[in-house]
């Protein structure tokens, strides 16, 4: 079974950084769409980023451009966030996942949330 589990959360105060992992397990990712995800309370689920981790092609949310960087470790199997000048608005329970779909990443519809697979989360809070 695919299993993905971040890690990396934590407080942080604003204008800071951190670094979200996420570790794939369960097959191989060498040629999968994966994405970085966040909802805050009260608000909607948020694509962030997101990398076919074929090419390392990568997109990102406005919100977060010129701030946030996704990259994948096809060796590793593991998916990264590196977050700079982080906001208070950038606290939210942060996601990983992972699609099959070449699709998912070039067409775009990984911006709306549908990929196969998900990870539990990870928190992220900025004061």
């Amino acid at each position: 079974d695919v299993q993905l589990v971040e890690s990396g959360g934590g407080s942080v105060q604003a204008g800071g950084s951190l670094r979200l992992s996420c570790v794939a397990s369960g097959g191989t990712y060498s040629d999968y769409c994966m994405g970085w995800f966040r909802q805050a309370p009260g608000k909607e689920r948020e694509g962030v980023a997101a990398i076919y981790t074929n090419s390392g092609s990568t997109w990102n949310a406005d919100s977060v451009k010129g701030r946030f960087t996704i990259s994948h470790d096809n060796a590793k199997n593991t998916l990264f966030l590196q977050m700079n000048s982080l906001k208070p608005e950038d606290t939210a329970m942060y996601y990983c996942a992972a699609d099959h779909r070449t699709n998912a990443c070039y067409l775009g519809s990984w911006r709306t949330g549908r990929m196969d697979y998900w990870g539990q989360g990870t928190q992220v809070t900025v004061s």
